[in-house]
């Protein structure tokens, strides 16, 4: 016994001596830091993935990487990004304070995602040099964070960054004290002194900010409270006022035409974000009042951006924003939120123009993301980066997307060459940096071309994709999805989202509570506000696509979830974080919407809904109770809260309440789902039921509700009060179109 114990000594000690051999394993110590003890360097040489490309110049000859820092131990794509970089990275967390503390450092705080541009330039530029990485390990704790695994953590640091500089952006860079309080902070910094134009660069801010808080701790300490407590005042409880009235409706329609460009769609300037103009709630302005200014609008913004550079002709779907005032030149990456939204928006202006076009558009996202952005197992992927190889391997932004006209002849034939490029407008000058960027400049196309392209395309080496499966992400795709089935009539795309919506159920706790994201398998932190009021649309939207109860109770569930963990029961409204999360600087309750909706103007909206659903006025108050929170953001900033109009014209209007009843299977109520399709009624909720169903015991207003002479019959309501039942289409949709006008 005792020789075995002494051989299981041994052999231990000798996995950890060849783990500790730098050229084996995790390699040469990071610049100004003492090697790693045994324990964390056997965790960073488990930590290795096969195939995993490090990303980073630092290489030996053999190609392994030179430095590994503690990040190789985490799922976070952008985090894995910078697991090599010479700089003594920490995750966020308790252990990385507690070591500034122990060091009487400052924290440098850095955050990013891992399809952004200036935050890949800034870690080439600064993170990858290793002077500035030196004098970071010996002078600061350094902090990598995920902005899409932490919104709560990115949010209220943004907020301070806002605070002490008026702008913000990612990466985003702040230096805090050991308490996590801010004293200093911007966005990118260029490496040195006179690069790019700044006066004093990332290393020199370093040196002086590290002096500062050496020479002066009590006024560091002070400003760093002073920022604290503005954080605190701008992300705490707001208090509640009365239920607001249409007049904020009109006053965010003049408001949205005052900015608008006329030529171009969108706000007026660059750069454009799609999520600038609030199309959706444009739309629905114009169905209560007959506005034709605001459907021009919404149509004409959603007309320049498909044909613009920031819709990706080829391979479908949308880039993140353009840089332009004519969107045609983007910023290369693409996000899912963003076009799940899109999505959203060109759905609802097909149904309330019949405009084909629009359709078409939503097809493509959609084809697009079942290509490119779906796992297997049927989550949806997070983003794919703007940077891909270059001819020498380096990133080259835009490449994969832009061609030159020889690239364009040799995928589509001398023949069809002249036309292509005419249309796409490719030129031998090009418009970005020597290449074409395309766009819709009009003329025919051949029925082949965009294939032909397509399949060259694929060929080049493409941009990073980042493979986590973020919930909330998620559930906006699975709406987008959904929503399509039933608007479009295509049976397939209600597939896809109900594969997604498994996906996400199936990684819930024991508790019923879900992950902020799924990567590898694991699920990282605890979910947030968003992810449970955006995955409880999706749900709703799968309930009435598909008409399964299932979804319907999946989506109670998640509300329980909201209520019991998120909801401000005095003050109306939900917070970002549960009452269980981690204690940040503040408890933010979001209301401003970015480029992805606020939680709470999409947990508003399905309180809403669930109210007409089942007929528990309790959701309804809860859902006007948080309207009234969020009271004077939507007197006097609707701009800002554009998600959250849709939720109170809604709550203005008097929804309407569609049951369809089949006596068999729901293809039989076909005739009358397209009277439903072909009408833009965004207020109403949709059952389709079948006679023997145990919906009724969800949903109320299914009682005594029957498929009259055993035909497919509708149910048209509203509070409760039905009209006749019809079974003739026609008559269904004279029913739908009647509009209560906007007071």
């Amino acid at each position: 016994m005792v020789r075995a114990r002494r051989r299981a000594a041994g052999l231990t000690l000798a996995i950890l001596l060849v783990a500790c051999r730098h050229d084996v394993d995790v390699g040469t110590p990071l610049p100004g830091v003492p090697p790693f003890d045994a324990a964390l360097v056997a965790k960073l040489a488990a930590a290795r993935r096969a195939g995993e490309s490090p990303h980073t110049r630092h290489l030996r000859p053999d190609g392994t990487p030179l430095y590994t820092n503690r990040l190789a131990l985490e799922s976070s794509p952008y985090l894995r990004q910078h697991a090599h970089n010479p700089v003594d990275w920490h995750p966020w967390g308790d252990e990385a304070f507690e070591t500034a503390r122990r060091l009487e450092r400052p924290v440098l705080l850095s955050v990013g995602y891992s399809t952004c541009h200036w935050c890949h330039v800034m870690e080439e530029e600064s993170f990858e040099d290793e002077e500035i990485a030196r004098y970071l390990n010996e002078h600061y704790v350094a902090i990598k964070v995920d902005r899409e695994e932490r919104p709560d953590v990115d949010s209220l640091y943004m907020t301070a960054v806002q605070t002490m500089s008026g702008s913000g952006g990612w990466p985003m860079t702040v230096w805090l004290t050991p308490e996590r309080q801010p004293f200093y902070g911007g966005t990118y910094f260029p490496p040195r002194d006179g690069e790019r134009g700044a006066r004093a660069g990332f290393l020199t801010l370093l040196k002086k900010l590290r002096d500062a808080f050496d020479r002066d701790p009590l006024r560091v300490a002070d400003a760093a409270a002073d920022v604290a407590e503005r954080v605190r005042q701008s992300l705490g409880p707001t208090p509640s006022t009365a239920l607001p009235s249409a007049s904020v409706l009109h006053a965010a329609a003049r408001g949205a035409a005052s900015r608008f460009d006329a030529a171009n769609g969108g706000v007026a300037g660059a750069p454009k974000f799609p999520s600038g103009l609030p199309i959706r709630f444009l739309l629905r302005y114009h169905r209560r009042t007959g506005d034709e200014q605001a459907l021009r609008m919404a149509t004409l913004t959603l007309e320049r951006m498909a044909a613009g550079g920031m819709h990706d002709q080829v391979g479908g779907g949308f880039h993140r924003y353009a840089t332009d005032a004519r969107w045609l030149v983007p910023h290369f990456e693409k996000m899912l939120y963003d076009n799940a939204l899109l999505a959203l928006a060109y759905l609802e202006a097909y149904q309330a123009t019949r405009r084909d076009d629009f359709a078409d558009v939503v097809r493509d996202i959609l084809a697009y993301v079942a290509r490119d952005m779906t796992a297997p197992d049927g989550g949806f992927y997070a983003a794919t980066d703007a940077d891909s190889p270059g001819p020498d391997g380096r990133p080259d932004e835009g490449r994969f997307f832009t061609w030159t006209p020889a690239e364009v002849e040799a995928a589509v034939g001398a023949d069809a060459a002249p036309l292509v490029t005419a249309y796409y407008g490719v030129t031998p000058q090009g418009n970005f940096h020597g290449r074409t960027i395309l766009a819709a400049a009009g003329g025919p196309l051949p029925s082949d071309a965009r294939r032909a392209l397509l399949a060259a395309r694929s060929r080049r080496p493409p941009p990073a994709r980042d493979e986590k499966i973020v919930a909330a992400w998620n559930g906006l795709m699975i709406s987008a999805y959904a929503r399509a089935a039933l608007t479009l009539g295509d049976d397939a795309y209600a597939m896809h989202a109900a594969r997604a919506a498994d996906f996400l159920l199936a990684r819930r706790d024991r508790d019923g509570r879900l992950p902020r994201a799924v990567k590898d398998g694991r699920g990282g932190s605890p979910g947030y506000l968003e992810d449970y009021a955006f995955v409880g649309a999706g749900l709703l939207d799968l309930h009435e696509a598909t008409g399964s109860e299932r979804w319907l109770e999946a989506a109670i569930a998640l509300d329980g979830v909201l209520s019991h963990h998120f909801e401000d029961r005095d003050g109306g409204g939900f917070f970002r974080t549960a009452d269980d999360g981690e204690a940040l600087l503040a408890r933010e309750k979001p209301g401003t919407d970015g480029a992805e909706p606020s939680g709470n103007s999409v947990a508003v909206m399905n309180l809403l809904r669930l109210s007409e659903l089942t007929g528990d006025e309790h959701y309804r108050e809860r859902a006007e109770r948080a309207l009234a929170a969020f009271g004077d953001a939507l007197g006097h900033a609707p701009a800002g809260v554009g998600e959250m109009l849709l939720s109170l014209d809604f709550a203005l209007d008097t929804p309407k309440e569609i049951v369809i009843v089949t006596a068999d299977e729901r293809a039989t109520a076909e005739p009358l789902l397209r009277a439903v399709r072909e009408i833009f009624a965004p207020n109403r909720v949709l059952v389709v039921h079948a006679d023997g169903q145990d919906t009724a015991r969800l949903v109320p207003l299914l009682e005594d509700k029957v498929a009259q002479g055993g035909k497919p019959t509708a149910y048209v309501c509203e509070r409760r009060h039905c009209e006749l039942p019809t079974t003739d289409p026609a008559v269904l949709a004279g029913q739908l179109r009647k509009v209560m006008p906007l007071p």
